[in-house]
């Protein structure tokens, strides 16, 4: 698979066009975590357009893509108005599926796992299921776990999550994303 495909995959699930990108850099120079990414997001811009198969590969196994906050400051500020996030996403779900997570995000990693595995189980996010998931996920089992009880005698950590109508509609969203990825 080359990088052409993946900017006609992007275009085809998300209805972002890549091609549109004339790099003028105004995404990268208001990303306010750029300075820590391998490829800033004028580069992946870049890369997603040169149609080159390695190139597609470093995008997938970068940390860009783990390390963007979604924050929309670079939608906000691209004269072309592309949705970049939404790339991001994409990029995130390829990299999965795909095996090609930056091995330096696993903590990222399992962070956006258990965030999204707690929102498909209850509909909505549920902090304790949430610290549970990623302290197993990450291993790492006892950072912070000294502000554990001020939060519980603040009513910050509710042991049982809150429960919504629906939760069925919402699994069935999660099944179709990744059907359609």
């Amino acid at each position: 698979m080359i990088t052409e495909e993946l900017s006609h995959k992007i275009r085809e699930k998300t209805g972002v066009n890549v091609r549109e990108c004339y790099q003028c850099g105004k995404c990268t120079a208001g990303c306010p975590v750029a300075e820590w990414m391998d490829l800033r997001p004028s580069v992946v811009m870049h890369l997603l357009q040169s149609g080159n198969a390695e190139e597609e590969e470093q995008i997938l196994r970068s940390k860009t893509i783990w390390l963007c906050l979604t924050c929309e400051t670079c939608y906000s500020r691209c004269p072309m108005e592309i949705d970049i996030p939404k790339v991001m996403d994409y990029l995130r779900v390829r990299s999965l599926t795909e095996g090609k997570v930056n091995r330096e995000s696993r903590r990222i990693v399992a962070f956006h796992k258990a965030f999204l595995n707690t929102i498909k189980r209850n509909g909505r996010l549920h902090e304790m299921g949430l610290i549970i998931d990623y302290k197993m996920r990450s291993w790492n089992l006892f950072q912070d776990i000294t502000i554990a009880p001020e939060m519980f005698a603040k009513g910050k950590l509710h042991i049982l999550p809150e429960q919504i109508k629906g939760k069925k509609q919402y699994a069935r969203l999660f099944k179709k994303q990744v059907k359609n990825t």
